[in-house]
């Protein structure tokens, strides 16, 4: 349904990602790789997927990642994914990028929010958005630090959707043959970037040249736990693929580490990520809380994150095609489906609550998980 409603630039915006895909598309088959194991004969009658992460509270272990931009997908935008993300009882973390003010959504929303921090080449911005949000009562900060140059989207340059965009005749078509999109987009007044003091308003071209011109392309780990002492609440690091990376944001005080590869967006060729989870649970021995984002398409595939020793688990491109085919109700039914699936599936692997699931309920080509840490098989 979003392709059938979006222009073909921007369905490829979403559905694309870096050079030939292949992590994009290993981030979801690899879930394939692990099967669950089923304990029987357990008491299943009542089941509980709450759980803390970051400080926030959440009636299951799904966070909404930060996505750029919503409202050139659906006006509904941010504000209305905010909505239904405390409706279900979901994380919701607001971008840099947004086009939804961190104010405006700590006003519709009364779940658990995070910010997520993109690090300009201005500390006077990066420290007022810092403000904003704590201001906001915003729960938590997310600073994602893989996006230090663009990856190279071949989806884009083809449609002319680039940084800054330079649409092409089959871009310019694309658009065309979607009048109801650009009657909303025409509509719908022009995009700003509220959370950047100065940001421009306008229409992606302005947007997208502004970032590229903004954007750090020399973050340090000193960096990082100045701020993280600035803000003083729970912080997230996003964009972690190695065990060193990993420790050494424990070692600078984050919270919470995010695997995650930007969905497959900036580096091609990097491993899936819950194929990271273990290796890295192992080597953090919970220090720190470990977050994993990306290929998150069914209830199972949470459960399996769970049961590897994961805190939680993020998802981006499924919440986008429900926005851009249906608005906020598309995103609220994409969250009702995948939390009942995770809930059933909890059921039928004998687990009643998180606490319960363990590596032992995890399988793979090599033979059940060996015991690990706090996650040994429980009898």
């Amino acid at each position: 349904m979003a392709k059938r409603r979006l222009p073909k630039p921007l369905f490829d915006y979403i559905a694309g990602a870096a050079d030939d895909e292949r992590t994009m598309a290993a981030n979801v088959s690899s879930f394939d790789n692990y099967s669950l194991v089923p304990r029987y004969l357990q008491d299943v009658g009542s089941i509980s997927l709450k759980t803390t992460v970051l400080g926030c509270v959440l009636d299951w272990p799904m966070i909404l990642a930060p996505t750029g931009m919503n409202r050139m997908f659906h006006p509904d935008g941010e504000v209305g994914v905010a909505r239904e993300a405390a409706r279900t009882g979901t994380g919701y973390t607001l971008s840099t990028m947004g086009t939804a003010a961190i104010e405006d959504i700590a006003a519709e929303s009364s779940g658990p929010k995070i910010y997520q921090l993109y690090l300009l080449a201005d500390d006077h911005l990066n420290f007022e958005s810092i403000d904003r949000a704590k201001a906001a009562g915003f729960d938590a900060i997310c600073l994602t630090v893989d996006t230090v140059v663009a990856g190279n989207r071949e989806r884009d340059a083809r449609s002319g959707l680039t940084i800054p965009p330079s649409l092409n005749l089959a871009g310019l078509i694309g658009f065309a043959t979607r009048p109801g999109w650009c009657l909303d987009y025409f509509t719908g007044g022009k995009f700003t970037l509220p959370n950047v003091s100065g940001g421009p308003g306008g229409d992606l071209s302005t947007l997208a040249a502004f970032f590229a011109e903004k954007m750090e392309k020399h973050i340090t780990w000193s960096k990082v736990e100045q701020l993280i002492d600035y803000w003083g609440k729970p912080f997230a690091i996003k964009g972690i693929q190695s065990a060193e990376d990993a420790l050494l944001a424990a070692k600078v005080g984050a919270t919470a580490v995010i695997i995650s590869n930007h969905g497959g967006r900036q580096l091609d060729g990097g491993a899936a990520t819950i194929d990271l989870v273990s290796e890295i649970i192992d080597v953090l021995d919970g220090q720190i809380e470990l977050i994993v984002d990306g290929g998150f398409r069914r209830g199972s595939h949470i459960v399996k994150a769970m049961a590897l020793g994961a805190s939680a688990c993020m998802t981006g491109r499924p919440y986008l095609y429900a926005l851009s085919a249906f608005g906020a109700p598309g995103v609220g039914r994409m969250l009702d489906l995948l939390k009942a699936e995770t809930e059933r599936t909890m059921a039928l692997v004998g687990c009643a609550d998180l606490a319960q699931l363990t590596s032992g309920h995890i399988r793979t080509s090599f033979g059940p998980f060996a015991k690990r840490h706090n996650h040994s098989q429980q009898i």
